[in-house]
């Protein structure tokens, strides 16, 4: 197996360290990047040939040129920092709503364009996007983490078109639930009169604040082994779903949107110019 050079975001703890220590293991270089550095120095001793850290911060994206600029070599850019900030539309500040965009979408998109000039003159790379089963369903009380994540799927489906053919790979990861702190870490709007415990969003806070440890079901080690095999694997799917939770709630969806979209068909052809087949360019 080729060694590789990886870059990984928000790598200091959960599904992040689970995906250095994986690449480490195997053998590959790994550049953490992370909010503290400090927090992995017991990993780079144990490893100080294969793992360098670097600050982080996923606000400044002037720092993500210096970052591509220094490390030309990175094979696979890993966009796994992220986080929620849960809570009804109209709770959350102006403030919750730019730091969920911005960590959440506007963070790959600008690393992955600092890093994609030196994988597409090498002609190879691969790009991977750890986005959610929130980036294909939506759930109350979730509105800016799904409108990112839905963002940044579909940032990262039109991407994939764009450089294949430059040898470069995109890979998009939807894990459910993981027994990482997610939950724990979840940043909570301030609790409105409007949207009480009797209300969906009510409901929904009430549920993750009391089961939603409980109901974890992904193993972050089991996920991080099988995100890195899918970083060097020649064909690798552009969609990757990963949870018993995620299986169920999209086989489910998928099942609904195709039922209402076969519905919509005579609607859907009414209104188009007798013999026009309309804009379909991947046909």
């Amino acid at each position: 197996m080729t060694m590789k050079t990886y870059l990984i975001t928000g790598a200091s703890g959960g599904l992040g360290l689970e995906l250095v220590k994986t690449a480490l293991n195997d053998g590959h270089h790994v550049i953490a990047a992370v909010r503290n550095p400090d927090s992995l120095a017991e990993l780079v001793k144990s490893y100080p040939e294969q793992l360098t850290t670097e600050r982080f911060d996923a606000a400044d994206t002037a720092q993500f040129q210096v970052l591509a600029d220094k490390y030309p070599q990175v094979d696979v850019l890993i966009n796994n920092a992220g986080g929620s900030v849960l809570g009804a539309m109209e709770e959350l500040t102006n403030e919750q709503v730019e730091q969920q965009l911005t960590l959440n979408l506007r963070t790959p998109i600008y690393l992955t364009r600092a890093f994609l000039p030196a994988m597409r003159a090498k002609q190879s790379g691969v790009l991977v996007y750890i986005t959610s089963i929130g980036g294909r369903v939506g759930f109350a009380s979730g509105v800016m983490y799904h409108a990112a994540k839905f963002g940044l799927e579909g940032f990262a489906e039109a991407l994939a078109q764009e450089v294949a053919e430059f040898g470069i790979k995109t890979v998009i990861v939807e894990p459910g639930s993981m027994k990482t702190r997610f939950v724990a870490n979840v940043n909570w709007a301030a609790q409105s009169e409007t949207y009480h415990s009797g209300t969906t969003v009510g409901k929904m806070r009430d549920y993750i604040q009391n089961y939603g440890e409980d109901s974890i079901a992904g193993d972050p080690v089991k996920i991080a082994r099988a995100v890195i095999d899918l970083t060097i694997v020649d064909t690798p799917p552009l969609r990757t779903a990963l949870g018993t939770d995620t299986y169920a709630v999209l086989e489910q969806a998928y099942a609904k949107h195709a039922a209402d979209l076969k519905a919509q068909e005579t609607l859907a052809k009414s209104v188009a110019f007798e013999g026009k087949v309309g804009f379909m360019p991947n046909s």
